[in-house]
């Protein structure tokens, strides 16, 4: 049988790295995990006993289609919470993970061939998605003036049908404040561009709150996840939020697409969101783990980097080292034992010169993994 021309998306070679540190593992070694945007902790030791519990007294079947409504509203309240915005729990919907939310967003918004700007560097599943779907992205080569971010003037006179941004953003780790944040919503509201706002590393910031887009316009749809602040990657349970008049259209969507996320995984996710101080601990790691690394990858001569406001990650121009990033992560690999990511995931054209570094292991393998990345490069 044939394959759909849909189906021709490209590798994710973060998992191609992880596949070779897996095999190296296998064969003996020890090898320090720089490569992939997995939080070390697990899911909040409150999150787990709820789910002990439920399984005692529930099947746990399918939940509907947006979501536990205890889950819904207490989403909604965390935006009160962290951001003073009055949200109604109507407009959440609880998802199969972000990547459940790309699909139906990008669904319920855009026709097949439509355009969707998306800023390069950036997470290449949007890419890969919106080829999958028919669509076409369009690649928005960030400035390092810009802080890698997207401005207006990088798509202006173009005819985009939808804007994708994420602040902070992977792999750089920068963000958008909200003078940046608005500029690019009132762009967008002038061109009749949708906008769309992926904040799955809100609550990873160090030295100011992310801004959400919710905070500026209601005209938009802002995606979020349980994998990275609140450490449950394989959990499976995302959510997003968009105009009252969308949620019907979402719902549709969702029924026929997933029936409903994972319902283990919701109850997780309810008794996750009240493990404050656990999650504020974890905070506590990775900001240990970001001044090891600002500190490190100089020493080790990985000196012109992207300033990391949130997530877990360093994003590094090498293009004095090397103009092939990923035979310089495989070297690296190879004789450090220490897994990194070439930049050829998040931007395809300028990518070659970079490495995405992620700090989101224990300490202990931040600073050894350092220390074997300054003596590779010593002896390379």
């Amino acid at each position: 049988m044939r394959n759909s021309t849909r189906s021709g998306v490209d590798p994710f070679i973060v998992m191609d790295v992880m596949e070779a540190a897996r095999r190296a593992e296998e064969s003996g070694r020890r090898i320090i995990h720089m490569e992939v945007g997995q939080p070390s902790t697990g899911a909040p030791r409150g999150a787990r006993a709820a789910v002990r519990a439920a399984l005692e007294r529930d099947s746990l079947g399918y939940t509907v289609a947006l979501g536990m409504p205890a889950l819904r509203r207490r989403i909604a309240r965390l935006y009160g919470e962290w951001y003073g915005v009055d949200l109604n729990p109507e407009r959440v919907i609880v998802t199969p993970g972000s990547s459940g939310a790309f699909l139906l967003a990008f669904t319920a918004l855009f026709d097949t061939g439509q355009r969707i700007g998306i800023g390069m560097p950036g997470y290449p599943s949007y890419r890969q998605i919106l080829r999958a779907l028919d669509l076409e992205p369009v690649d928005l080569p960030s400035a390092p003036e810009n802080r890698y971010q997207p401005v207006p003037a990088d798509f202006e006179g173009m005819k985009l049908d939808g804007l994708m941004v994420a602040s902070p953003a992977n792999p750089t780790g920068t963000m958008l404040d909200r003078a940046a944040m608005s500029a690019l919503i009132e762009a967008c509201a002038g061109a009749g561009t949708a906008f769309i706002s992926d904040e799955i590393y809100h609550g990873l910031e160090y030295e100011a709150k992310a801004v959400t887009a919710l905070e500026i316009t209601d005209e938009c749809y802002v995606i979020n996840s349980f994998s990275k602040y609140f450490s449950m990657t394989g959990w499976r349970v995302g959510w997003m939020v968009v105009p009252e008049p969308h949620v019907r259209v979402i719902e549709r969507l969702a029924q026929n697409m997933f029936i409903c996320a994972p319902h283990v995984g919701q109850v997780a996710a309810l008794a996750a969101m009240d493990c404050e101080d656990e999650l504020q601990a974890n905070l506590a790691v990775y900001r240990r783990n970001r001044a090891l690394m600002l500190e490190g990858l100089p020493c080790a001569g990985f000196d012109r980097i992207a300033p990391p406001d949130g997530a877990f990650y360093v994003y590094a121009d090498v293009s004095g080292i090397t103009r092939d990033s990923r035979a310089l992560a495989a070297e690296i690999l190879e004789r450090a034992g220490v897994a990194v990511t070439p930049g050829l995931d998040f931007d395809p054209q300028r990518g070659h010169r970079t490495l995405r570094f992620s700090y989101a292991r224990a300490s202990g393998d931040i600073e050894e993994g350092l220390e074997r990345l300054a003596d590779f490069m010593r002896r390379r």
